[in-house]
């Protein structure tokens, strides 16, 4: 079955289209009815435009989409190939022709309908349930709608479902296709294998210097050296302001003394229990059992309270503190239930109490510390509180320091001494930044900011030798760098590199002689069956493969087994050539409960494929004609 999705892969396409369909219009894209004008379309449906704007737009939408998704990082670049671009396209195209449909048929919809999809949007709601109309103002006036605007489109979106939500309804798989696709899951093959080994043919391989220097032209991009800059750079952040903060005792003394209760703390008692678990509505044949365990157990106690711990281990059925004899660790006011918590404030020291009931059930505990309330002297908080004072000044001072840095590193250009001497700052070096990013390297470390690097790349900084501008690499941290060495791009010469480049010829040759060698094996097995080196048989499906690589189940899986024995040949990367003979198809266990949870999914690829004949007839009725260059025609021509 999902090989069978695998292959419908631009089917899936279209049903994503569909599902995200309504979030279009609530995230701004231009009306595609909206516009009459034909001068700057990109494509025509029924001798409707769509214009640049309107695809400009949906370009833009799809990007948020894709940043919300998988984060700010996601570059612009991957939607403007002509396959990302003629997607959209696409999707712009079933759009329009499905609201040609819909007008075509004069569907409407229900005020109320449309009132409960409003409704339904999350966020929407007063915290008494009421709905929040000037939140739903605001929130489309921010995408550039008012709410005649949205629900005018919102209808005719909700109309153009109608039409793909009666073709989907329609779809029907029969029977035999869902006993077809279960049968092909759980197919099982005996299956052995004949590997020849690339290493085995090394002895055969002779390489020649000619050899090396043609695969050294031919794949010169593996030994190209980008170009490469070592630096120096001074950092300004709130930590080197701190650090040249001095705070004196008085100002210690001063901030102990007015948040002395920040320093304090309240009693705090460690107990371990025994918790016998009782329902609240227990019957009375339960609660009796529970209470006389419980008992029992009180009875041993107060003869060995020395086996609390062992007693908990093997009785108490608190999960989280069973296995630690009991323990609770220490515990202040409120953190436990109320009949725990008046027991516990009653134990003296290593006394046990008797059976306390609460909504958990009946406990024994046992109080096994008692830590007084107290203050914590000067003395061991005095280094916190120094950098709590050192913060806070810090952030109060970096706006004038951070004008002292920008202006610095601009006005004596040709060196960060200047700025290092001014504000006490410590010039660093870096080796080997390149244009982009290292991604072996932290995001967030100063030299490996894309906004730096850029300053660091530009013109004036690489000829000039000039400081780069005070580049803001994240919030209150600022960072200046200059140019020690630069190293234009270049390549690694031969001589250094030939002996990587005879190890991965001898691979590409050794591969080859192997592939040969399967291959004729293959052709004088489908003459002649031969078992001999051969190993022992695997029965591999495609649920149970004996951890084979999925490739390889594949390959054996698709072959043709009419005729047994069947073979296969594959490569197989870091072996060689691998040849699989297929001794025994058989139908496997009937899964009856798995066939019935993929039934839904595999009616619902019918259901898209469905829809996606429906629009491709609707675009071949509605003449669809793309009347921009930039975009591949035949994708989208009827």
């Amino acid at each position: 079955m999902f090989e069978y999705i695998r292959t419908h892969q631009r089917l899936m396409m279209l049903l994503l289209v569909v599902i995200i369909f309504p979030s279009f219009a609530f995230f701004g894209i231009e009306s595609f009815t909206q516009s009459n004008r034909a001068d700057n379309a990109v494509a025509t449906v029924a001798g409707q435009p769509i214009t640049q704007q309107e695809f400009d737009n949906a370009q833009r939408n799809q990007l948020d989409r894709l940043r919300q998704a998988y984060g700010p990082q996601i570059d612009q670049q991957i939607l403007n190939t002509p396959e990302a671009k003629t997607e959209t396209l696409n999707q712009l195209i079933s759009t329009k022709v499905l609201a040609v449909e819909a007008a075509k048929n004069h569907l409407t919809v229900a005020t109320s309908v449309l009132q409960k999809n409003i409704l339904a949007t999350p966020g929407l709601t007063k915290p008494d349930g009421s709905f929040d109309a000037e939140r739903y103002k605001n929130l489309l006036a921010t995408q550039g709608m008012t709410p005649a605007l949205y629900e005018q489109r919102l209808k005719q979106e909700l109309s153009e479902q109608q039409l793909l939500g009666a073709i989907q309804n329609t779809a029907f798989t029969p029977k035999t296709v869902l006993k077809r696709v279960g049968d092909i899951i759980e197919q099982e093959r005996d299956v052995q294998s004949l590997n020849f080994k690339a290493t085995d043919y090394l002895a055969q391989v002779k390489t020649t210097d000619e050899m090396l220097r043609a695969y050294y032209e031919k794949n010169g991009a593996q030994f190209d050296v980008p170009e490469q800059i070592s630096a120096e750079y001074v950092v300004l952040d709130n930590e080197a302001i701190a650090a040249q903060i001095i705070v004196s005792d008085d100002e210690l003394k001063a901030a102990y003394e007015s948040n002395k209760k920040q320093y304090s703390s309240d009693e705090q008692r460690r107990a371990s229990h025994i918790l016998l678990t009782l329902k609240k509505d227990a019957d009375v044949a339960e609660q009796k059992r529970v209470k006389d365990k419980a008992e029992a157990l009180l009875v041993e106690l107060k003869k060995k309270p020395e086996s609390f711990a062992k007693l908990a281990k093997e009785n108490s059925q608190d999960p989280g503190s069973a296995e630690r004899g009991g323990d609770l660790d220490f515990f202040g006011k409120g953190a436990m239930v109320k009949p725990f918590e008046e027991a516990v404030n009653k134990l003296k020291e290593g006394e046990i109490s008797g059976l306390v009931q609460s909504d958990f059930g009946i406990h024994i505990i046992q109080l096994t510390a008692i830590k007084p309330a107290g203050t914590k002297p000067f003395d061991e908080v005095k280094g916190q509180i120094a950098a709590e004072i050192k913060k806070q000044k810090a952030g109060k001072a970096y706006s004038e320091a951070a004008d002292t840095f920008t202006n610095t590193v601009f006005e004596q250009s040709d060196n960060l001494k200047a700025v290092a001497d001014k504000l006490k700052l410590k010039i660093e070096t870096v080796a080997s930044l390149s244009r982009k990013p290292n991604p072996a390297l932290p995001p967030t470390l100063p030299t490996n900011n894309e906004k730096f690097l850029k300053a660091i790349f530009s013109e004036d900084s690489l000829k000039k030798k000039h400081n780069t501008e005070a580049v803001e690499v994240a919030s209150n941290i600022l960072v200046a760098g200059r140019v020690v060495d630069y190293k234009a791009a270049s390549k690694r010469p031969f001589d250094e590199v030939k002996p990587s480049i005879e190890a991965a010829v001898k691979a590409l040759e050794t591969a080859k002689l192997a592939k040969a060698a399967g291959e004729q094996k293959l052709k004088d097995l489908k003459t002649k069956d031969d078992v001999a080196g051969f190993s022992e048989v695997k029965t591999v499906s495609r649920l149970k493969n004996q951890e084979l690589p999925s490739n390889i189940v594949l390959a054996v899986m698709k072959a043709d087994a009419q005729k047994l024995p069947a073979f296969v040949g594959l490569e197989t990367p870091g072996v060689g050539y691998s040849v699989f003979r297929i001794a025994k198809v058989s139908a496997g266990a009937v899964d009856q409960a798995r066939r019935t949870s993929e039934k839904p999914q595999i009616e619902n690829v019918d259901a898209q494929q469905a829809v996606h004949s429906y629009l491709e007839a609707l675009k071949r009725k509605s003449k669809v004609k793309t009347v921009h260059a930039g975009f591949e025609e035949t994708s989208v021509k009827p």
